[in-house]
């Protein structure tokens, strides 16, 4: 039987390569290839393990002829091209929780950078100039930490808080009583967040719901003398509004690791009193760089030699036998959890995942795996559907699985529902043909839409006109529509609208609907 041969192009801890033999492949270690030079060599290995140099593009990805899996070691895959892998049915794995003790230990070293001015008193000190009585530093003890984001990275960094006697205090829409408990922290809102901490670090993905957190207004309303933290993601913070907030002395100090924009080579905020900047170091340790390196050359031979799957990002845990039946199921699983995640907001205790009629013959675990990662990865960038019923465990959520064999209107069916604070909210759908994933009830009215793309919700008064409004205001801001889905729970009473639009909706224009007579809620969506 011929070894699976695994191509590493990146520098790696070479007890990878050794994995790798031990596990049964044949490894080549060839870096800093070109890609014209990668793209000549790249059909003969069935395995590609890459950090961050390596491009996975299409066009590598075509030439890629018997490759079966491509491994990151490390969390971000930007430079995969995973639907140009998945297209090809390869899989793309990567290494989520390998960084998570360096990136919060890098967090909590600018933290004490920060409270005792570290390196200006160095810059200082190393000149001649023994500024003794210029560095006046601050205890962290007894102060109030507060963590935006308390997942894996931010649980570290809260554990280690305590450690150091400060009160921690956390913002995380997903975080549960329960888990805050365990985790020794206070579950805040983010305005009382904003008011009464000492410290603030961030430990969440860059989305739409994130991006900008730390906006002009959210950072007026921190504590004057606040120092803050940013290990996570650049775009978390208004970069040119936490300038003012230094030079006006709002903000004691502020460090980056992360910026909008990277390499930051230039920047507004090089050179400005009490900011401290590092070159995203977050995961650059030794022990860090062993760790993902061990951990991609595991999970990639355990899938060459024995079909394993770990930590994929574009397959989840199937067997061969199941894989065909049940695809297009979790393809309507996940889109209905993307959906779930994005129309609910605050603490979600419970999340249950309903199966009817002929969906109740599947193993329901891919499926139930496939409603969270779709849930999930509205707020953290990470989650797969391999890990996500760990985080989903891990932020103290109650997973339910129902089947009832009896069909009701479809042959098929999925329900997922939140337990919110404003009571059981639930979305339904099933497939036509048996493969085709069609919405078929949101929060209790029914309507039929493909969940693709793109798209905007609506919830307005049932009223005369409001289509021909809507249309209007799309086409003015040229958007095109692409379906238009309606819903409506009696004549005259609360209405939904899912529209898919060739391009995502500005935000100005979500603003301008907002203000449509009747309208009471608008959002932009994306599957």
């Amino acid at each position: 039987m011929t070894k699976p041969k695994v191509l590493i192009s990146d520098k790696m801890d070479p007890n990878a390569a050794a994995i790798f033999r031990m596990r049964g492949c044949e490894v080549d270690e060839i870096t800093g290839k070109t890609p014209e030079e990668l793209k000549a060599i790249i059909g003969q290995y069935d395995g590609l393990a890459i950090r961050s140099s390596t491009k996975a593009t299409q066009e590598i990805i075509d030439a890629a002829t018997n490759l079966k899996v491509i491994g990151r070691a490390g969390i971000g895959v930007d430079n995969v091209d995973i639907p140009a892998a998945s297209a090809k049915g390869i899989v793309v794995m990567n290494t989520p929780f390998g960084n998570s003790i360096t990136t919060a230990e890098h967090a909590i070293a600018l933290m004490f950078a920060l409270a005792r001015q570290l390196p200006e008193a160095d810059l200082s000190t190393q000149a001649g100039k023994w500024e003794k009585n210029r560095f006046m530093g601050v205890e962290m003890t007894g102060k109030t930490l507060g963590l935006i984001g308390a997942g894996n990275i931010g649980s570290i960094v809260a554990d280690r808080a305590l450690g150091l006697r400060m009160k921690v205090v956390a913002f995380d829409p997903f975080l549960s009583p329960e888990r805050a408990v365990d985790m020794g922290v206070e579950k805040v809102e983010l305005d009382q967040l904003l008011d009464r901490a000492d410290f603030i670090t961030l430990h969440t993905p860059l989305t739409d719901q994130t991006r900008n957190i730390l906006s002009k207004e959210n950072l007026a309303k921190t504590k004057k003398g606040v120092r803050i933290v940013n290990c996570a993601r650049g775009g978390l913070i208004d970069e040119a509004a936490l300038k003012d907030a230094l030079d006006s002395g709002h903000v004691a100090g502020a460090a980056l690791d992360v910026f909008v924009t990277e390499p930051a080579k230039e920047h507004p905020l090089f050179g400005t009193p009490n900011f401290v900047a590092t070159p995203h170091l977050g995961a650059s340790t030794n022990e860090a760089q062993v760790n993902v390196a061990l951990q991609v050359a595991e999970q990639m031979a355990d899938y060459l030699v024995n079909g394993g799957v770990t930590n994929a990002l574009n397959m989840p845990s199937l067997s061969a036998e199941e894989a065909p039946k049940l695809k297009p199921y979790m393809a309507l699983a996940e889109k209905l959890g993307s959906l779930v995640g994005q129309l609910t907001t605050g603490s979600i205790p419970r999340i249950s995942i309903h199966t009817e009629g002929a969906a109740t013959e599947l193993n329901i675990k891919p499926i139930t795996a496939a409603v969270l990662a779709g849930f999930l990865r509205v707020q953290s960038d990470s989650v797969n559907m391999v890990n996500a019923p760990f985080l989903a465990k891990e932020r103290g959520m109650e997973v339910r699985e129902i089947k009832t064999e009896r069909e009701g209107d479809y042959h098929t069916l999925i329900r997922v529902s939140v337990k919110t604070e404003d009571g059981e909210r639930s979305v339904a759908g099933t497939l036509f043909n048996n493969s085709e994933p069609r919405l078929v009830q949101l929060f209790g009215i029914k309507v039929e839409a493909e969940l693709a793309g793109p798209m905007m919700y609506i919830v307005n008064e049932d009223a005369p006109g409001f289509i021909g409004r809507i249309g209007t205001l799309l086409g003015e801001n040229g958007i095109n529509i692409g379906t238009f889905n309606l819903g409506r729970r009696e004549a005259g009473g609360e209405a939904v609208l899912l529209t898919s639009v060739d391009s995502a909706v500005p935000a100005a224009v979500l603003d301008q609907a907002c203000k449509l007579p009747g309208v009471k809620r608008v959002m932009a969506l994306a599957f």
